[in-house]
């Protein structure tokens, strides 16, 4: 396993920040940390990244215990922290070539440092101050200066924070690239941008760990009410579809068509098609909506 943690726990005075949560992440999948402010996910990180020391528990990198090997843990981890911190007066490349022999890196450097502004799309910025770029451009250097050294395992906390849409993009191929040998935990608020790139997801809420499970798993295991989506070629109206068996509720969401509810096990198609042939109607389109990942989030962590 690249990611292994046991009963890590964090107290920050009287106050449990993390309790007692256990994981692990094996190579080659990149897994969504997630979990309401406060709710110990960068806490948890800065453990992972030997930052901060835990309270009780076990944490391992590759193997190496992170209170015992720090510094061989650091080397096989590439790090962007939720505030990006840079030296705002040195040139991108410089900044990049720094951070490169920090990590000792002495073959094929400028090479290596040539492809990382590639990938990360820092081409045309390469030669501007830190200083001087946009929140958006400054957060491919914190990625950059995270791969640099290419590391067995990224911790990404927050990677596509202030970044436009066509930037997200960008960096959501990037990471999942990167993912395909490796190990990336990530942790981020945007729903949309877990389902698009991790394996599964781990969520905690005050401290402890509420969820660990792949996104599809989840979205099964909260489904309690089945959407079915209809879209008929000729008028109907709301009674005629709640007086279809099984049909919980009914709302119109555009001209002819409808979102129908029915309670977890119901499989409205049969009878929502036999409607149709009864009345003469067409059906156009038909399917199931998924439970989303925010709704399930939201309900894991209601009380956060």
């Amino acid at each position: 396993m690249s990611i292994e943690v046991e009963g890590l726990t964090k107290f920050y005075g009287n106050q449990k920040a993390v309790d007692d949560i256990s994981f692990s992440i094996k190579s080659g999948e990149i897994v969504g940390f997630l979990g309401p402010n406060g709710a110990g996910k960068s806490t948890t990180m800065k453990m992972l990244t030997c930052f901060l020391n835990p309270s009780s528990g076990i944490a391992k990198v590759c193997g190496i215990d992170t209170s015992i090997s720090p510094i061989e843990v650091k080397r096989q981890i590439g790090y962007l922290p939720e505030h990006n911190s840079l030296y705002l007066d040195m040139y991108v490349k410089e900044y990049l070539g720094f951070v490169a022999g920090l990590y000792n890196l002495k073959q094929n450097t400028s090479q290596h440092i040539k492809l990382i502004i590639e990938k990360t799309g820092l081409g045309q910025e390469q030669n501007k101050k830190i200083g001087e770029l946009s929140k958006g451009y400054r957060q491919r250097v914190g990625l950059a200066q995270a791969m640099i050294h290419n590391p067995k395992v990224l911790i990404l906390d927050e990677p596509t924070s202030g970044l436009d849409p066509n930037q997200i993009n960008d960096i959501r191929k990037l990471i999942i690239e990167f993912g395909k040998d490796r190990t990336v935990l990530l942790s981020t608020h945007i729903m949309q941008e877990v389902e698009a790139m991790c394996d599964r997801v781990i969520i905690i809420n005050k401290g402890k760990m509420v969820a660990d499970d792949t996104t599809q798993s989840l979205q099964k295991r909260f489904k309690s009410t089945l959407i079915l989506n209809v879209e008929f070629k000729n008028t109907v109206k709301e009674s005629e579809l709640n007086a279809i068996l099984g049909v919980g509720s009914v709302t119109e969401y555009g001209k002819n068509k409808w979102k129908l509810s029915a309670e977890k096990g119901t499989d409205l198609r049969e009878a929502v098609f036999q409607f149709a042939v009864d009345t003469g109607n067409i059906i156009l389109s038909q399917n199931e909506e998924e439970q989303r990942l925010e709704e399930i989030f939201q309900h894991l962590t209601k009380n956060g």
